[in-house]
């Protein structure tokens, strides 16, 4: 038996963060959504449908020999969402309202499917499910990062509580809800409370002296949180990632950096992104309305009915020392923000932006950038990696 994600057609509204990846591959709590299912469903080989720009750079199911367990990737492995697709009969489906959650197909089957690109489950058997949690539009991951971090610690078998090396002059809160795990560093005055949920220290991350976090909150593998930051409840910073500053319900996917110091609050960022120095994200408008942002395809505004809704940052992108972003921002692919002024709302991807004035990122030029900051973590552009940053920035 093998599973394989499918997106539906409402990935767009997860841009510009599924610009670069499939929908699985967001994350959220301590795993990307596809890790949550490998969790759950360890006895199954898993893969994926991806659309074209994204071939060679994520796994692609081409053919099928077995049976398949398609699962819509913006659907989160709750017990009774697992229990269900286990028990799931060839045949059959799982939809809620006039989504497809789930279905259980024959090799056959899979193979027309793959054809067509997506599942076509006219004649299978629906069942009717219940409300299973998915994620819909991009404020759904800060707004379930809290939950899914506890729901992730509860996916780990074994996992040791303190299993790395903590300074006797750090204070650790709670310390039953606080895992560290090997080669892991807490250093002296480092401040960890679990009172009101729990904190991951992830496989050789260091918490520097000084540092507050408060849980629930995940600090990933190789990660680093510097000296005197303060890391507030809902917060995840992915593998290999620097932090510093303060920082609050908000997602770093992995290999970005936020070093200095700087406010950032209910925003989201993919990898290889880097703040300069005193960037601040406003997440909250002077007049306390709900906050508005621009449908990436569409170009129509969205009320959010969010009244906290900081920025979203695509992968590659940076910002110079001072930079301020307005409330419900989007920030493509590959974009150098340096403007003493408020960029716009919604800065396409490879962009130049400076005080008043957005000129074309030169592609040569990026893709330099995205070559010294990568080889930094000894990690190569690929081929197929380079034609989607050349097709995103033809777009």
């Amino acid at each position: 038996m093998q599973v394989c994600f499918f997106e539906d057609d409402l990935y767009t509204r997860f841009h510009p963060l599924t610009l670069t990846r499939p929908v699985d591959d967001l994350r959220l709590g301590i795993f990307t959504i596809a890790e949550k299912w490998r969790q759950v469903l360890s006895n199954y080989n898993f893969n994926r449908t991806v659309r074209s720009e994204l071939i060679g750079i994520f796994s692609n199911l081409t053919t099928a020999q077995h049976p398949t367990l398609w699962i819509n990737s913006r659907f989160l492995p709750s017990e009774s969402l697992v229990d269900k697709i286990k028990n799931l009969e060839p045949g059959t489906c799982i939809k809620q309202d006039d989504t497809i959650v789930a279905a259980h197909a024959d090799a056959g089957t899979t193979r027309n499917w793959l054809k067509k690109g997506q599942p076509d489950v006219q004649s299978l058997l629906v069942l009717e499910g219940q409300h299973f949690q998915c994620i819909s539009r991009l404020w759904d991951l800060f707004l379930l990062n809290e939950q899914e971090i506890i729901a992730d610690i509860n996916l780990i078998e074994n996992f040791p509580s303190v299993n790395g090396t903590v300074s006797s002059h750090a204070i650790l809160e709670n310390e039953a809800q606080i895992f560290v795990g090997s080669g892991a560093t807490i250093e002296p005055g480092a401040i960890l409370m679990a009172n009101n949920g729990p904190i991951y220290i992830g496989e050789g991350a260091t918490v520097m002296a000084g540092a507050k976090i408060q849980g629930p909150a995940v600090i990933g593998e190789h990660s680093k949180v510097k000296m005197d930051a303060k890391i507030y409840h809902g917060t995840t910073i992915g593998p290999v990632c620097k932090v510093g500053g303060e920082i609050h319900n908000s997602i770093f996917h992995s290999y970005s950096n936020k070093g200095h110091d700087g406010y950032v609050g209910n925003s989201l960022f993919g990898q290889w992104c880097n703040l300069g120095a005193d960037t601040n994200t406003s997440n909250l408008k002077n007049n306390y309305s709900e906050i508005h942002i621009t449908d990436w395809q569409s170009g129509d505004q969205i009320n959010t009915g969010q009244q906290f809704l900081g920025t979203v940052m695509g992968d590659h992108t940076k910002t110079a020392i001072n930079t301020q972003l307005n409330t419900g921002t989007l920030c493509g692919v590959s974009c150098n923000i340096f403007s003493s002024d408020f960029p716009p709302k919604l800065i396409p991807s490879f962009s130049w932006v400076g005080t008043n004035v957005i000129q074309p990122y030169k592609f040569d030029k990026a893709l330099k950038t995205m070559k010294t900051m990568m080889n930094r973590r000894n990690i190569s552009l690929s081929d197929s990696y380079i034609r989607l940053m050349k097709h995103l920035s033809e777009r």
